[in-house]
């Protein structure tokens, strides 16, 4: 059924393993630190398993920048945290030579919503510059929804949120996405995964690249990729 507003803090995979995940991840939850290897465990080790783990780092955003075209990002291919480590050294070399931070050649924003702008000018929709260039008025034509939807974890990733926890709903072209989003003290991140389990569909671990650090620290203490299967 079309919608016009992200569905947000909807059930997904985690209710089905706390009875309110929203409270589980504080730092004032006595029981965190056996909450948060479950979750991970759950959103992780499928797609570990299958090898159909991906690392998305993103970058280019900075001091309240929300353009599009400004928002890069790599991904690489994860089995283990030795992968990690290997990002992180390329970022952290580049980052101490003064050269640009690791880019894929594809665009996560800006592209695609052009693509979306220009099929739904050509069914006769107009858009105009104010709706073109305020994300919240994105969900008004085909498409604009899961873009606003992205904007928005990527905007929350790479700013900050004041909720620890956060699940989503997101119809994409490629399918039907949950999105967990984790705002922790330990790091922050985002795992984009199949609503239904399918191996054949990527899993997405998504961090700002100044979480990579914390990520690793993260991961191995709760065991988590620890070693290369």
């Amino acid at each position: 059924m079309p919608y016009h507003e992200a569905q947000e803090h909807v059930p997904g995979r985690l209710h089905r393993l706390f009875d309110d995940p929203y409270q589980a991840f504080g730092n004032d939850i006595p029981d965190r630190w056996s909450h948060l290897p479950r979750a991970l465990q759950a959103l992780l080790a499928p797609a570990l398993e299958t090898d159909s783990l991906r690392l998305r780092v993103v970058h280019g955003w900075e001091n309240g920048d929300f353009d599009p075209r400004h928002l890069q990002h790599s991904d690489h291919a994860l089995t283990c945290l030795d992968d990690m480590r290997q990002v992180l050294a390329a970022y952290t070399s580049a980052r101490a030579e003064g050269r640009p931070s690791p880019c894929d050649s594809a665009s996560l924003l800006a592209e695609p919503l052009e693509d979306a702008i220009r099929r739904a000018e050509a069914a006769g929709q107009p858009i105009d510059d104010a709706t073109r260039h305020s994300p919240a008025r994105w969900p008004a034509f085909t498409q604009g929804l899961y873009l606003y939807t992205l904007f928005k974890v990527y905007n929350r990733l790479t700013y900050g949120e004041d909720d620890d926890y956060r699940s989503t709903y997101c119809l994409t072209p490629q399918g039907e996405r949950e999105i967990h989003e984790f705002h922790l003290e330990e790091g922050e991140f985002a795992v984009i995964l199949p609503r239904d389990a399918d191996p054949d569909v990527a899993t997405l671990l998504v961090l700002h690249e100044s979480q990579l650090e914390p990520m690793i620290q993260l991961l191995e203490r709760c065991g988590i990729a620890t070693t290369r299967r």
